[in-house]
């Protein structure tokens, strides 16, 4: 095998360029090895023998029912820190280094955003291009692929926190494995194969704790009483063991501190605390004899409001970067977080279960301030724009993290600009059913803290709105958009720029609803109230032209249309020249206008003036090129010319699948034109054989019962009568 392929960065800006990827491949972070890592031999399954090719486990926390204790402090026991993770680490490094995997993708679970982000990322590496497509489509595509590989694959979904979040993204394939780790069951779909993993045994953890002080012999004194003592929790023994090592410590000394510290805050009226609800105290107060107290309190305060999954370390260090890379050192030594240096930045993690009860624990004013801190530390570390292969997935899940920790405090002067940067950055990503939920989230919540007309609530709306036509929600947008327009149409008057940009975009959600007849009665008024304002020939005259023709078009009204597109493009040739972007747009438009009306041979001329346009000013492979060939090869079609039309249509089919790939949409569409093609011709065989398999592949990317899905199985059974 070669040597492995790499890449961390954020869905949407991969740098990959290479046709080809350089097998085996790495995709996401996997976390290191812990200090001391002991096999499970006693507690935990054995997954190698569990996890063959082609099935799906799940590691879930083992927990015994305990009615003494509340649902709430139930969700943050420390029991769930039973080691799911670093046993899906263990056997992901064990089969990698076996070379039984020429794929091992490592994905943080706990949000859709970041299992979206890391299909993306994988993608681009498996195939070897960029992607030009919403994050759903591309995981709809890298689904496709794994179900039909012969590479053999590991996808290991780290800390699944809501089945929701994996909703159509279940990888399943012959060659493929699938490893879960989540803290509950319940987050684990039904039918699944679930290990419970539980806290070690009595042998398992004074393993553990020798293997983990072997530096030094004699800190093992009183290692068997210490294990008595403490009981047998990975995280209270992980961080126990950090101080120790980091000390002049033995077990026996350690013992008498925590017994001490136990009874200090054990409640005289409960039962003890866990053993890891006081260790983690221990660790924080002998952080402070390595670094300022202040520094580490601070740090950890700054931690806990983050994604623990990963936190670029950029982050911690932005507010004061001397003091904090001392706490961060500091910390790290005595085990509340570990530093990933692999990682470009390096990142850092932390227990969600630690995180949860650092928030209970921090004082009320100092969380205030942690959060303002967190807000501006993020923004600081981020930049604008996202330069390409910049890893801004764990800067989307900090932001997400904090904004559910924080709630209103960022938004004491209004909406932080970081919440603002982070749907910019989920925009830029294509990840756009994540999006249009962040928005929403922002929209609502400006609204009912700042008000419906503020200007941040406006801003937050048109982004929703543009989010949720961008996630094909377009009954969304018309009503998001008709709210904006109500608001500005008050504030502004009809012959502002700003609300005839809004009403064209309203307009253009109309028709991607399906309601062009709506749209036409309001785009007319809105070419009156442009012409008035600005003059007939203005360039955003023109371009509510375009929108009112593309309604036009929409509504069935082809000659309307092919004569106001015409209008159009003579006047852009003669303001803004035949070769600007704008003015092949809109020929390109009228070409489409002829075709839709009928006017085939109108079409083809037309066509071949935008296809040598697009190829002569962005080259054979640029997607607009590929497109205007393709429309081409519909043209040729329609005026019967079925042997052009063939060789447009395969010259397309060539373009897509450099470009796009073989199981895009638009890849798909065009193999099933060209099926249609060789029906004409007479080649039935080639016909049936391209026709079976495209439905076969857009049934893995598509709703079965998607139009295009049904009109392709009509076609197939015709062509089986013949």
């Amino acid at each position: 095998m070669s040597s492995a392929t790499t890449f961390d960065g954020a869905a949407g800006t991969v740098p990959v360029r290479s046709s080809s990827p350089s097998w085996p491949v790495r995709s996401g972070t996997v976390p290191a090895i812990a200090d001391g890592y002991i096999d499970r031999l006693e507690t935990a399954p054995d997954l190698v023998a569990g996890l063959r090719p082609g099935t799906t486990v799940a590691l879930v926390s083992h927990r015994a029912a305990d009615p003494g204790r509340t649902a709430d402090s139930t969700a943050r026991d420390w029991l769930r820190s039973s080691g799911k993770t670093q046993i899906a680490v263990a056997l992901a490094e064990s089969l990698w280094h076996a070379r039984e995997l020429d794929l091992l993708v490592w994905i943080d679970a706990s949000s859709r955003a970041s299992v979206l982000s890391g299909y993306a990322a994988a993608t681009a590496l498996v195939t070897g291009r960029d992607q030009a497509s919403s994050s759903e489509s591309v995981a709809a595509q890298f689904l496709s692929w794994l179900a039909e590989t012969s590479h053999s694959w590991l996808i290991v979904l780290d800390d699944l926190t809501d089945e929701a979040n994996l909703d159509g993204l279940w990888p399943a394939g012959p060659a493929g494995r699938v490893l879960v780790t989540g803290a509950d069951a319940a987050a684990v779909p039904g039918g699944m194969r679930v290990m419970p993993i539980g806290p070690f045994n009595s042998r398992e953890a004074l393993s553990y704790l020798t293997e983990r002080l072997s530096a030094n012999r004699g800190q093992r004194l009183g290692a068997i009483d210490l294990v008595n003592a403490m009981g047998v929790e990975p995280a209270a023994l992980a961080q126990a063991s950090a101080v120790i090592a980091s000390s002049a410590m033995s077990c026996q000394s350690y013992q008498d501190y925590f017994v001490r510290w136990r009874e200090h805050l054990a409640d005289p009226a409960g039962p003890l605390p866990l053993a890891s609800a006081v260790t983690w105290p221990l660790s924080l107060e002998s952080a402070t004899q390595f670094a300022s107290g202040g520094s580490v309190r601070s740090l950890l305060a700054l931690a806990a409001l983050l994604d623990g999954h990963g936190i670029p370390a950029t982050v911690l260090t932005a507010p004061d970067a001397e003091p904090a890379l001392a706490a961060l050192a500091a910390l790290e030594r005595v085990g509340l977080l570990t530093v990933e240096r692999a990682s470009a930045p390096p990142t850092v993690r932390m227990s969600p279960v630690l995180q949860a009860a650092l928030r209970d624990a921090i004082p009320e004013a100092m969380l205030d301030q942690a959060a303002r801190v967190a807000a501006d530390a993020l923004l600081q570390a981020w930049p604008a724009p996202e330069p390409l292969g910049w890893p801004a997935s764990g800067l989307r899940s900090c932001t997400a993290a904090l904004q559910q920790a924080a709630g209103g405090r960022l938004w004491a002067d209004g909406c932080h600009p970081v919440l603002l940067r982070a749907g910019d950055s989920l925009d830029h990503a294509r990840l756009t059913g994540p999006a249009a939920e962040h928005w929403r989230d922002l929209a609502t919540t400006s609204d009912r803290l700042l008000g419906a007309g503020h200007p941040q609530t406006i801003l937050a709306e048109q982004r929703l709105a543009e989010a949720c036509l961008a996630a094909g929600r377009a009954d969304d947008a018309v009503s998001w958009f008709h709210r904006i327009l109500d608001t500005q149409t008050v504030q502004l008057g009809a012959d502002h720029p700003d609300l005839i940009r809004m009403r064209l975009r309203f307009c253009h959600a109309l028709v991607a609803a399906r309601q062009p007849d709506r749209a036409v009665s309001v785009l007319e008024q809105v070419l009156s109230d442009a012409e008035r304002a600005r003059g007939p020939e203005h360039i955003d005259t023109l371009g509510v032209r375009d929108e009112l023709a593309a309604a036009y078009q929409a509504a069935g009204r082809h000659p309307d249309a092919i004569s106001l597109y015409r209008r159009t493009l003579a006047a852009r040739e003669r303001i803004q020249g035949p070769q600007h972007p704008e003015t092949m747009t809109t020929r390109r438009s009228l070409a489409d206008s002829y075709l839709a009306g009928g006017l085939s041979k109108e079409a083809v001329a037309a066509y071949r003036r935008v296809l040598a346009d697009r190829e002569r000013a962005l080259g054979p492979d640029h997607l607009d090129t590929i497109r205007a060939r393709y429309s081409l090869g519909a043209a040729y079609l329609r005026t019967g010319k079925a042997v052009a039309a063939e060789r447009a249509y395969e010259q397309a089919q060539a373009g897509f699948e450099r470009v796009l790939g073989p199981r895009h949409p638009d890849t798909l569409r065009n193999r099933a034109e060209l099926a249609l093609v060789y029906r004409q011709l007479g080649r039935y065989g080639d016909a049936r054989a391209l026709l079976r398999d495209t439905v076969d592949r857009l049934e893995r990317i598509l709703p079965r019962h998607d139009p295009l899905i049904v009109e392709l199985r009509e076609v197939l059974a015709d062509i089986g009568d013949e």
